[in-house]
């Protein structure tokens, strides 16, 4: 175990040169393009509720090519799992996908077979939005992972992975993975987030976009008609995420004066507005960490799993819930903290694997 990156400057900087020779090999792909897309129906789908749909489809992208061994199974499938609000296409961006795919990279396509998906409530995949409105079923994380399952075991015929590396709620979700699908998975890559209830501020900055959206004068109980209608639900998510995502030493550094910050403010302002959410979906999506607590299986977990998070994670901030120690009930964990800089990206840093490029390196390499 270990509780930050510490001073290993050297080791770090031979790595980082490492990733900037390769990632140039990459830089140029447009890895969305490059990846083939797939939308898996299943069948009599039940969830916790106890409702049940006739089918729910799963979404996906996936790069690379599966390879099957001597028994037919195969066996260098990787799955990423995106956070709340994010789709297939997610990690595939250039911020984190050239740093990964590329010859000699760590998710290198020649090798490994990436399954992408977007999770249930998300993207392309079943969701509210899709017709049924409120009337869709109240998931939660153990349905978005029981989907996952059934969609790499009944749509690609994935009955093991080599890895799973998740950001955010996919983070969480390899916690909740961990103890539902004992040897299923030989590795996790978790990176930002905590294993403990989502409760206290997290769960207000949740209720806020909730509650915002909920109590618009436009929701109509969830039968708007139009997204871009809901001007008071729509801000609040904006400022909510405007401030959960920021890291106040980039933020420092990169808005120096008031007219900086009032003129980044401006441009979120006019981005957002220009992308209004459906707000069925976006509650949908806030909520489905209500009954996540998995701290009380974390010792199930035999597989080695490195967690990452940063010390300027607004949503996970360095000792709560004490996840060093929640680290050490699992065998085979260790736990990095990011210090903060202005290098870093608060929550975002999951998404920028120069930050912890040297940490997976060794994890990959301590576990083959």
């Amino acid at each position: 175990m270990r509780a930050s990156l510490g001073s290993r400057f050297i080791s770090a900087f031979a790595a980082l040169c490492a990733l900037v020779m390769v990632s140039s090999q990459a830089a140029a792909e447009d890895w969305i393009a490059l990846a083939d897309e797939h939308l898996i129906e299943l069948e009599d789908f039940t969830f916790d509720t106890g409702e049940t749909l006739p089918s729910i489809a799963m979404h996906a992208l996936t790069l690379g090519t599966p390879r099957r061994n001597a028994d037919g199974e195969i066996e260098n499938a990787v799955m990423l799992l995106h956070g709340t609000g994010g789709q297939a296409s997610s990690l595939l961006r250039p911020q984190f996908a050239d740093a990964m795919f590329g010859p000699g990279q760590p998710l290198d396509i020649e090798k490994f077979f990436v399954i992408s998906p977007s999770n249930l409530g998300h993207g392309k995949s079943s969701k509210p939005s899709d017709g049924l409105r409120t009337a869709f079923p109240r998931y939660d994380y153990d349905d978005m992972v029981r989907a996952q399952y059934r969609m790499l075991t009944e749509g690609f015929d994935v009955r093991g992975l080599e890895m799973i590396l998740g950001t955010s709620m996919g983070c969480m979700h390899s916690f909740v993975w961990g103890p539902t699908h004992p040897g299923f998975v030989d590795r996790f890559v978790a990176l930002a987030c905590n294993a403990v209830e989502i409760a206290g501020r997290n769960r207000l900055m949740r209720q806020m976009v909730i509650d915002g959206f909920r109590n618009d004068p436009a929701y109509d109980r969830g039968n708007y008609d139009n997204a871009g209608d809901l001007l008071q639900g729509q801000a609040i998510r904006r400022d909510v995420l405007t401030l959960a995502g920021s890291n106040p030493y980039r933020q420092a550094a990169e808005l120096p004066t008031r007219e900086d910050a009032e003129r980044f403010y401006a441009a979120r302002v006019a981005a957002f507005a220009e992308n209004p959410i459906d707000p069925n979906d976006t509650i949908y999506q806030f909520d489905a960490s209500r009954y996540y607590n998995p701290a009380s299986r974390l010792s199930e977990i035999s597989a080695p799993v490195l967690w990452i998070n940063s010390a300027d994670d607004f949503i996970n901030p360095p000792g709560l819930g004490n996840p060093a120690a929640l680290a050490s009930l699992m065998p085979n964990t260790r736990f990095v903290l990011i210090p903060p800089s202005a290098e870093t990206y608060g929550h975002g840093t999951h998404s920028h694997p120069a930050l912890w490029m040297d940490e997976l390196l060794r994890f990959l390499d301590e576990n083959p």
